[in-house]
């Protein structure tokens, strides 16, 4: 015994409507999977820690004005965001043992070198020996004059050096420049 009401025609239709149906699944799941692949992208350039746009010169200009204001050094960090060593900088600085002691006491900028490619000349004029690796970091005062740089590769090897390490870097280096009272040079 079959369906009763159950034509050629019915049947057709039937069959029709649900591939429609399949289509509109299959659609809805390239859309969900766009969406995902644009998540993931903003994602990660929300976590890029180095402004492949930004303007290093005019950064490091801003920088100065607010050092000067706030009688603050200026730690600027050369390295790129396909950088591991440079990505574990970032978060040793942003949200590990350093993050405290470096956001009170400093300027903080970062310098895209991309792949070698940029603001070398920035770079340069500091006396920062990129060929040595990144990221790197040269301290200058409110009035642009150098008080530290990395001349050897101190931190090119972030990753093995871990938070704690990076921590006691930067209590060694910075120390002169947090004294209480301290003027920064030229000031």
């Amino acid at each position: 015994m079959g369906c009763r009401g159950c034509t050629s025609g019915s049947v057709t239709k039937i069959l029709a409507e649900r591939e429609m149906g399949v289509q509109f699944c299959g659609v809805m799941k390239k859309l969900h999977a766009l969406f995902f692949v644009f998540l993931a992208l903003a994602s990660a350039a929300a976590d890029s820690p180095y402004n492949e746009a930004a303007d290093a010169k005019l950064d490091i200009r801003q920088a100065l004005t607010r050092a000067a204001t706030n009688n603050t050094a200026i730690i600027v960090v050369f390295g790129a965001n396909w950088c591991g060593d440079c990505q574990m900088l970032h978060t040793a600085m942003t949200s590990g043992a350093s993050a405290p002691l470096l956001s009170r006491d400093f300027q903080i900028v970062k310098v895209d070198v991309g792949h070698f490619d940029k603001n070398l000349d920035v770079a340069k004029s500091y006396g920062v020996p990129l060929e040595k690796g990144i990221p790197a970091v040269v301290i200058i005062s409110a009035k642009n004059k150098v008080l530290y740089l990395t001349r050897e590769g101190e931190l090119a090897d972030a990753r093995k050096m871990g938070d704690k390490a990076i921590y006691e870097f930067f209590k060694r280096v910075a120390a002169p420049f947090r004294q209480p009272g301290f003027v920064t040079p030229g000031n």
